[in-house]
Order: structure tokens, then sequence, then C-alpha cells
């Protein structure tokens, strides 16, 4: 794994591996996602219910433990805040385990494709394969995100507009 601090377009190449800082999940995230979404099954909100299910105890909604891998890969590390524009999308994202209060999560993911934008020049497209998993290393979720990068520093960018 790589570990810098922000990375430009001309640092990026396929392989190029990352891991985020790890993000505990607390009983105040589930309450506060059912909440948000006003998803309060059963599943999530029930330590009776729960208890009862495959699971034994309540399990994060799978969207939380996403959108949590969405926040600790770009907003909190900070890696590609030189060079990412916008996400543009998410292919073949499985929900493969159960993500439990107490679980500290990571994502790992590595550069599978970076390819020049067809219609802006100044801009590329970097899909990255991706894994959420928990602290023992176990895959909780997968699939692939993509992600319009600027081949020139958005400070730059910003700077000069």
């Amino acid at each position: 794994m790589t570990i810098r601090t922000s990375y430009r377009y001309e640092d990026l190449s396929v392989g190029l591996a990352f891991r985020s800082p790890g993000r505990t999940i607390t009983d105040a995230d589930l309450v506060g996602f059912s909440g948000l979404t006003g998803d309060f099954s059963e599943l999530h909100t029930s330590d009776v219910y729960a208890g009862a299910s495959q699971f034994g105890r309540r399990v994060a909604h799978g969207m939380l433990g996403l959108a949590y891998a969405h926040g600790l890969m770009w907003a909190r590390t900070g890696e590609l805040r030189e060079t990412a524009i916008a996400f543009l999308g998410i292919d073949d994202w499985r929900f493969v385990g159960p993500i439990f209060v107490g679980d500290t999560i990571f994502v790992n993911y590595r550069i599978a494709e970076l390819r020049d934008s067809r219609s802006r020049p100044q801009q590329a497209i970097a899909t990255f394969d991706v894994e959420l998993v928990n602290q023992d290393g176990t895959v909780v979720q997968r699939g692939r995100k993509a992600l319009l990068v600027s081949k020139v520093p958005l400070d730059a960018v910003t700077a000069s507009a």
C-alpha cells in the first residue's frame, strides 16, 4: 500500500493501491442513518428481532457501509484532493457480509483502469477496484467506483480562474 498525502494525475497508474483510515461503527450511526433514510427495519433497530435473525445481532444498513466507504476513500484521506473532480458511478457493487456495531471498517482500493476522457483533454477517468473490509480483514462489500480526475492539479485550475 502506498502512503502519501496527495496525488496528482502524473502520480497515478494502474495497480496503485491505497488503504483508508478506519472508522468504527456505532449505535449512533445506525440510529442516525435510520432517521436520515427512513429505514427503520428491525434488523437495524431492534436487539430482540435481530437477535433471532441469522446474524444474531443488529447489523448496519448496507447503504451505510457504502456511504462510509465513499467518505473514507475520498474525503477522509485527501489523497486525490488535487485531482478528483466528480464521482461518476458504481459498478457491480456487492454486499457480501454483515457490518456490526463495534466493527471498524477500512477501504482497500486500487486503480484498475485509467483512461483519457474522450470529450475533455485535460481530464481522465480512473476506475477503482474497491473492498470494504472489517477489522479482521473480512470483505463485507466490494465493487468498482469510477472517478473523473483532472490532469491539471486542481489548485492550479482554481488559481487561474
